[in-house]
């Protein structure tokens, strides 16, 4: 019987991915809003890179940072939302088990590596703010391409481990995920072997990727301590306008992802994870363009010269052929 299972648990071809239900008329209401979000949202992103690269004014490490973010958040939006808008219409999609799984690792590597380059964009704070003089020498073009290549290897490597712990169970059904996308403890749950160490230590594992979060917790809190000791009320403006923005994206995403990751895996849980999960999906990739692009005039400002070189272009009248 044991060898029977054993044989089962590798016949597991597909994955049949429940999404929010059969949604009816709602379903395609609901299409209609995340194709739109998922629009804004690529298209914002790849507008603030181009500013970005158009303006040399915002070569700085912290815009730099910024489109690495941006790279980012396209990337895990476009790895779910397409299948998203799929299964609202249909109430459920069906996926290859192999591409369960590569959804997981990919979603997962890039949600570690938003962590680690939100952190990185604290520290940038932290010295812009608190350590001004040596702001130039701490956080060169060197540092800022060292900070960027760590979070993207930090957080691809992290997910590998976890693939490597998925590795030791067996999967033989049931076929259905009770989510939207392949999350970790979803497909977990497809396991035919006990999982409870598995869950234990990847609960663990969470917790201990709060490293990033910690940081920056500990980046702001300075932050916050320097500008209270300002005498001027007006320079303390300043100094907070500078990281405010990223405060609020900051504090958006990990107030999710704590909702998600760091209670216990259950079924009650899982449903409203799905919830929780649509905002770390949907509105954060969405808002990062939007808060830093609206709350900051040198961004609006590239943003306005890219404009006018556009449609300059497009105006010129054409030489008539010979």
């Amino acid at each position: 019987m044991a060898a029977d299972r054993g044989r089962n648990a590798s016949t597991i071809a597909y994955v049949v991915l429940l999404g929010f239900g059969d949604l009816g008329d709602a379903g395609k209401a609901l299409f209609s809003l995340f194709l739109g979000l998922y629009l804004v949202t690529v298209l914002g992103n790849l507008l603030l890179i181009l500013a970005v690269h158009s303006s040399p004014r915002l070569h700085t490490p912290m815009y730099l940072l910024l489109c690495h973010l941006s790279c980012v958040d396209v990337g895990y939006t476009s790895s779910i939302t397409p299948q998203l808008l799929q299964e609202v219409l249909a109430g459920s999609l069906t996926v290859p088990f192999a591409a369960c799984v590569a959804q997981l690792y990919v979603v997962g590597a890039l949600l570690t590596t938003e962590c680690f380059l939100l952190a990185a964009m604290s520290y940038d704070r932290y010295l812009a703010i608190c350590r001004p003089l040596r702001y130039a020498v701490l956080m060169d073009s060197t540092a800022c391409v060292r900070l960027a290549t760590g979070s993207w290897l930090g957080g691809f490597a992290f997910l590998g481990a976890m693939l490597l712990l998925l590795a030791t169970l067996t999967f033989c059904g049931p076929h259905l995920i009770n989510h939207f996308f392949c999350d970790f403890f979803p497909v977990v749950k497809l396991s035919c072997t006990d999982t409870a160490a598995v869950e234990r230590v990847a609960l663990a594992s969470s917790f201990l990727s709060l490293s990033p979060f910690l940081w920056t917790l500990l980046s702001y809190s300075c932050i916050l301590t320097s500008i209270l000791r300002l005498s001027s009320s007006a320079g303390r403006r300043k100094a907070f306008s500078t990281c405010s923005s990223h405060l609020i994206v900051v504090s958006v995403f990990y107030g999710t992802l704590i909702a998600v990751y760091m209670t216990p895996p259950s079924e009650a849980a899982l449903s409203l994870n799905k919830l929780f999960s649509l905002l770390y999906t949907v509105l954060t990739p969405l808002l990062n363009p939007l808060v830093y692009s609206l709350r900051n005039k040198d961004v609006r400002g590239a943003l306005h010269r890219v404009a006018r070189l556009h449609f300059a272009g497009h105006s010129r009248p054409r030489r008539p052929e010979a």
